[in-house]
């Protein structure tokens, strides 16, 4: 055993610091120091500008040795709005994310329970300005802890519904479409021979990424007001909940081929708009939905809304986060792996 290991980088080195938290077992990747400038008068111009500059961030972070094929991270900024208390984008194996739930509940809990946004009460509130507009965030306080985050979401809504399309390797497939942060195909697997937990992890990534495929090869995703939403995230699989007392399963496999292991707070945004646009769920009405691990989150619809001329919901999403850990990472620049691998 080496007694009092000490190790500083050279000051070449590029020095990142990381906060670990998990929302329901999907990790989150905070990174709190070391970062240069991010420029930009918008999230979207934030991101884009770090994804221009320093992409190899990303990589590093996300990708192993340092992360793994299933790492999600965020970068915080200061607000873009007046009003706005931080604001963030996200970062995964594939890019980047319009906007993300977990990640929202496990930075509620952080900035309120540690104090680096000063609220009082017994509930507090944060308003965050994400790639995909303003969410806000509701943070109940027992004993100076957070225990539990709820926030409202960006408008959410129906985009294709009750569609089909032909998946090589696969047959054909039934899908609707919904944005609840993000584009998602949501597929009941009960026509797909799929298992909802870790015995069909493979094959879920495989379909996963078949599906979003093919979907993207024949149907055009447009959000009409942030082209830069345009694009379909993920593929979300739904089936029966493992415990009775829960409303459904989800699965997510977004970005290249990345699962989430929580329910996914865009992702069930996404299925509260198709529900209620049925009928399947009330104004008001709360339903829980499992993970692939059995962890869950709720929704609800908590307003009825209008984006442009479509007709849209306001979802509110609650769960609860952890802290896991903290990291110092180093780059060196003379590492030919430095910018990371991925392997999927």
């Amino acid at each position: 055993m080496i007694h009092k290991l000490k190790f500083n980088p050279p000051e070449s080195w590029q020095v990142i610091h990381t906060l670990e938290m998990h929302t329901g077992g999907e990790p989150l990747r905070i990174i709190t120091d070391g970062l240069p400038e991010i420029k930009g008068n918008t999230i979207l111009e934030k991101q884009k500008y770090f994804k221009d500059k320093y992409d190899f961030i990303r990589k590093g972070l996300m990708w192993e040795p340092r992360g793994h094929a299933d790492m999600y991270g965020a970068v915080l900024t200061e607000p873009v709005t007046p009003d706005g208390d931080f604001g963030v984008f996200f970062l995964h194996n594939e890019g980047y994310s319009t906007m993300c739930g977990h990640a929202i509940i496990a930075l509620t809990k952080l900035f309120i329970q540690t104090g680096i946004v000063h609220k009082k009460g017994k509930e507090q509130e944060l308003k965050i300005d994400t790639p995909s507009g303003r969410v806000v965030s509701f943070a109940d306080i027992e004993n100076k802890e957070v225990t539990n985050v709820r926030f409202r979401n960006v408008p959410s809504f129906v985009y294709l519904d009750e569609k089909e399309v032909v998946v090589p390797g696969i047959g054909k497939v039934s899908f609707s479409a919904a944005f609840g942060g993000a584009f998602y195909a949501l597929c009941d697997v009960r026509h797909l021979d799929l298992n909802m937990d870790s015995t069909d992890y493979e094959k879920l990534i495989d379909y996963g990424k078949r599906i979003k495929k093919a979907v993207n090869g024949n149907f055009n995703v447009r959000h009409s007001q942030y082209p830069d939403l345009s694009f379909l995230y993920g593929v979300i699989f739904i089936g029966d909940p493992y415990d009775y007392r829960n409303h459904s399963r989800n699965v997510c496999i977004f970005a290249d081929g990345e699962v989430d292991r929580s329910a996914t707070g865009t992702g069930i945004s996404a299925r509260a708009a198709l529900l209620y646009a049925k009928g399947d769920i009330s104004l008001g009405e709360k339903i829980t939905i499992e993970s692939i691990l059995g962890t869950t989150m709720q929704v609800k619809v908590v307003e009825e809304t209008k984006l442009g001329v479509k007709d849209a919901i306001i979802p509110e999403v609650s769960g609860s986060a952890w802290f896991t850990g903290r990291n110092e990472y180093w780059f060196d620049p003379d590492d030919p792996l430095k910018e990371g691998f991925i392997f999927r």
